[in-house]
């Protein structure tokens, strides 16, 4: 296994689903950018993935008040255009300098019937304009019970790692999101959420190499909040968190950017 880099920085997203229209989203901008200060960006990388609707408004926010944030989509389509009716093209977002794009989220999966290989077309997609993908891995309630968790979450790193470059993959960040804790109020324990994070650096390690493997960084996501980040940063293999809920409140946020002031 190989060994956690310093140099890894950690990435905190917040996913904001579909909350805040582009004046509330601009206020949740400019209130957080207010809370974090440059040592908190200096030791930790902070993205928000806004509805599309947002997504100009926050970017004239971010550069224009010089906030350094990134900004992040919750999804895209796989092709760069044509006939696809209410579909956003990766094209699109890379010209609203669109940092990083979200791909394969559980509710893109379970509600909307995303397969492997949908996703794995758009984590390719999402290379190839530039931006880096948040592959979503994650497993449900009754998989879980039935010690399934490693066959389904492996499978999807797997499937979306396909026919990728090292590099690119060493590029990219993969979030495990156990479905069962989405929105829930229930969190895996840190130990549990290592477990399966340390397996998809493994399985990283295997389908590459151990560079690649140490350089990918992993989230983890599912009810995170202030009172819990600590506790799942320590982990060796948890690079950050994928935040739903929590990152709708600036205020919540802030504190789980800085978790390292109450661990």
């Amino acid at each position: 296994m190989p060994e956690k880099k310093p140099s890894r920085k950690p990435l905190i997203s917040g996913n904001w689903k579909m909350h805040h229209n582009h004046f509330e989203a601009i206020q949740t901008v400019q209130k957080l950018g207010y809370r974090l200060d440059k040592e908190d960006y200096e030791l930790v990388d902070v993205s928000v993935h806004p509805p599309f609707t947002d997504i100009r408004s926050v970017q004239t926010t971010l550069e224009s008040d010089k906030i350094p944030i990134l900004l992040g989509a919750q999804n895209c389509y796989f092709e760069e255009k044509g006939a696809f009716t209410g579909e956003v093209s990766p094209a699109f977002l890379a010209k609203l300098n669109v940092s990083l794009v979200i791909v394969g989220h559980s509710e893109r999966r379970e509600l909307f019937g995303e397969t492997d290989e949908v996703v794995n077309k758009k984590v390719k997609a999402v290379l190839r304009f530039g931006m880096t993908p948040i592959l979503c891995v994650g497993e449900t309630l009754a998989e879980r019970e039935a010690g399934g968790t490693d066959e389904k979450v492996l499978g999807q790193v797997k499937a979306g790692l396909a026919g990728l470059k090292a590099d690119q993959v060493a590029s990219m960040v993969i979030a495990y999101e156990p479905i069962w804790a989405i929105g829930t109020g229930k969190t895996a324990t840190s130990e549990d959420a290592q477990a399966v994070c340390g397996s998809i650096r493994a399985t990283v390690g295997d389908l590459f190499d151990d560079p690649t493997a140490s350089a990918v960084r992993i989230q983890y996501g599912g009810s995170v909040k202030p009172a819990n980040i600590a506790e799942l940063m320590a982990q060796p293999d948890i690079d950050g968190a994928l935040v739903g809920g929590a990152s709708l409140d600036p205020d919540e946020f802030a504190k789980i950017v800085r978790y390292r002031l109450t661990a």
